[in-house]
């Protein structure tokens, strides 16, 4: 029994970074089609914020400067308590509207607002975090000449205050390079929050207690529709300066994940959704029972390291892991090494993971929305 505790432990250790992405390339990829420069349907930029006064107003100048024929933009404020909406308002002479949510109820909630007030056919969200190169519109709406496309993903770019790569690099790169791979198959199960854009009929049914980057490609599907990622639009984010602040917006991410899962289970079910409730399953839900899994494999490799063989050789190489996030724990200056930087921001991650699972089953939702200062 210990034996195949472990290797079901081992299963799921490496299942959603490593085995998942081999299946996605064994199989074949979707035809797609895509109309460059085409910029024929209507856009509304929606921008999400709370209590931005600092940052909306170069926001707003930079969304301005988009490069695109026809494009409304509309601040969807989240009730916010600053000068946000007044500085919102001076731009109302250059086309930019406002729509303020009659309660703080989250991100959602306001986003919500703006979309029952939007004129177009294609409706992009972005962050006021968030900078965007000025042919990234017209980019975006160039993947809608595709009928099955119902939303499209920009790739995230994080950057420090020196333009460098920013710690999580490597990790950034991994998972957009899966989403490439859920892409080019049967779409993706989560787009990028900060910047993506939907056709406004698959933005019809909106659930404002789940992550509007979930519920989309999940509408997508509900409409025989897939969700898909742009590599060529980038949107840009400043890295968080405050490491603790990152793991907190980390915990709040997932326990936000994971709440949108509770409210649509039957997105497991392959008999309603096909390959994409797979997705899920494999993204999604064993992705979030790694904490565990690498728990248990270091518990029953322990219990079997007396056989020698694999069971010592893995028990090993979680040793060696291990040391090196201890190192980079003890050693902050070592931490831009690769060998340690990977490893010590991999465990980041999963500590993180098993704080929002914990927190979510103890009760702790995320329902108001505070953005990351950056």
């Amino acid at each position: 029994m210990l034996k195949i505790l472990f290797w079901v432990a081992l299963f799921g250790a490496v299942y959603s970074y490593f085995l998942y992405p081999l299946i996605l390339k064994l199989l074949p990829k979707r035809r797609m089609v895509r109309a460059e420069g085409a910029a024929s349907r209507k856009v509304s930029l929606i921008i999400t914020a709370h209590n931005e006064r600092d940052r909306i107003r170069e926001k707003i100048e930079n969304s301005l400067e988009l490069d695109y024929p026809d494009m409304e933009i509309i601040v969807a404020s989240d009730c916010s308590t600053d000068e946000t909406d007044d500085i919102v308002r001076e731009y109302a002479d250059k086309g930019v509207r406002l729509a303020r949510a009659d309660e703080r109820k989250g991100k959602e909630y306001a986003q919500l607002q703006a979309i029952t007030i939007a004129a177009g056919e294609i409706l992009v969200f972005s962050d006021v975090a968030t900078k965007i190169p000025a042919d990234a519109i017209k980019k975006l709406e160039s993947y809608f000449a595709d009928e099955r496309v119902g939303a499209v993903s920009s790739e995230d770019r994080f950057i420090t205050n020196d333009d460098q790569v920013a710690g999580e690099g490597a990790y950034v790169k991994y998972e957009m390079w899966l989403r490439r791979l859920e892409s080019e198959r049967f779409g993706l199960v989560g787009l990028s929050g900060s910047f993506f854009a939907a056709r406004k009929k698959v933005c019809e049914e909106w659930d404002i207690y789940s992550p509007s980057d979930f519920n989309t490609a999940l509408n997508c599907v509900k409409k025989d529709l897939v969700a898909v990622t742009a590599p060529d639009v980038l949107g840009f984010y400043k890295d968080v300066a405050d490491p603790q602040k990152e793991y907190q917006r980390k915990v709040r991410t997932i326990i936000r994940g994971i709440t949108a899962l509770s409210r649509h289970p039957q997105v497991l079910s392959p008999v309603q959704f096909g390959w994409f409730a797979v997705q899920v399953l494999s993204h999604k839900v064993m992705r979030w029972a790694v904490p565990w899994f690498l728990a248990a494999l270091l518990v029953f490799s322990l219990l079997l390291n007396y056989q020698g063989g694999v069971y010592s050789l893995v028990l090993l190489g979680q040793i060696a892991f291990y040391l090196l996030v201890l190192i980079g724990h003890f050693k902050p200056d070592l931490r831009e090494k690769v060998y340690v930087k990977i490893p010590y921001f991999f465990v980041q991650v999963n500590l993180a993971i098993a704080k929002a699972t914990i927190d979510f089953f103890k009760g702790t939702r995320m329902t108001v929305w505070t953005p990351s200062k950056r």
